[in-house]
């Protein structure tokens, strides 16, 4: 740990520079000029010593961060969780990094100085509220319906070269059924194209039945979710639960924490009647 001389005010303000595998700090007093740099790990040591250096520099007014929804998210809710007031920095200016140079403690000088300037004023959500729930539980759900629908087109697209029987009989199938179909394909040990087309078929087909059945799970999921924290995102006509977890997970967000708030009668209507598509 650094040390430094004894700040001209008793108040400080510190900026950090946030990273995969370390934060760098600067702290700043409220006359200005930066007192000191500090390199700490991201891990839980890292955290209570970047703690007990800015508390030796006197009180802390506020913490800036980088990141604060990335690689500074941990840190975010360390900080939040011992009383101090975190506001998101923000990367600084293009023109200024040009003129002044890059490097992770100038990153950290000039996160520190746009808190007393009063250009950072933002309030990082808390990311532990339901709707932090939903959009981690959504990154699952999304992949496994883009996943299910590619696997579905690949076996479409196999089934073209299919031989005839096989394309009469799963012709004008709907999605579950033609999976069901070719899971239950029972292929010779591979001696032919037409052996291994068939069990290429089947890895489909049994692949897409796996991620249909995680994308319901993970959609009751979230469904249960959004009941529990907006009921009313599901009140309108045709407003289903993926639309509703968009809803919850971004705009309606409280600006300081994550829970989502009532919809105001401006966004009741417009969910209502949702502009035309062009």
């Amino acid at each position: 740990m650094q040390t430094s001389e004894q700040p001209r005010s008793g108040h400080v303000v510190i900026g950090v520079d946030t990273h995969k595998h370390v934060h760098v700090a600067a702290v700043t007093d409220t006359i200005g000029g930066i007192l000191a740099p500090l390199t700490i790990a991201t891990d839980a040591d890292g955290f209570p010593q970047l703690a007990h250096w800015a508390a030796s520099f006197g009180t802390v007014l506020a913490l800036g961060t980088e990141g604060s929804g990335s690689y500074g998210a941990t840190l975010t809710s360390f900080l939040r969780r011992t009383g101090h007031k975190v506001v998101e920095a923000g990367r600084p200016d293009r023109r200024l990094r040009r003129m002044n140079g890059k490097s992770d403690t100038l990153d950290a000088e000039n996160a520190v100085r746009v808190v007393p300037a009063g250009f950072a004023t933002a309030t990082p959500k808390t990311a532990d509220g339901e709707a932090e729930m939903i959009r981690q539980l959504k990154v699952a759900h999304d992949q496994a319906v883009e996943q299910r629908a590619s696997a579905m087109v690949t076996m479409k697209a196999m089934l073209v070269h299919a031989p005839d029987a096989l394309r009469r009989e799963t012709a004008r199938k709907t999605q579950i059924t033609l999976a069901r179909q070719l899971a239950a394909l029972r292929p010779r040990r591979p001696e032919g194209p037409e052996d291994a087309l068939r069990h290429t078929l089947r890895t489909l087909a049994r692949r897409w039945q796996y991620l249909d059945a995680e994308a319901r799970e993970l959609t009751k999921m979230i469904g249960n979710l959004v009941q529990r924290a907006a009921p009313q995102l599901l009140e309108p006509f045709g407003i289903g639960v993926d639309t509703a977890a968009e809803s919850s997970s971004l705009p309606v967000t409280t600006p300081n924490g994550s829970s989502p708030r009532p919809l105001s009668p401006s966004s009741r209507a417009s969910l209502r009647c949702p502009p035309a598509p062009a």
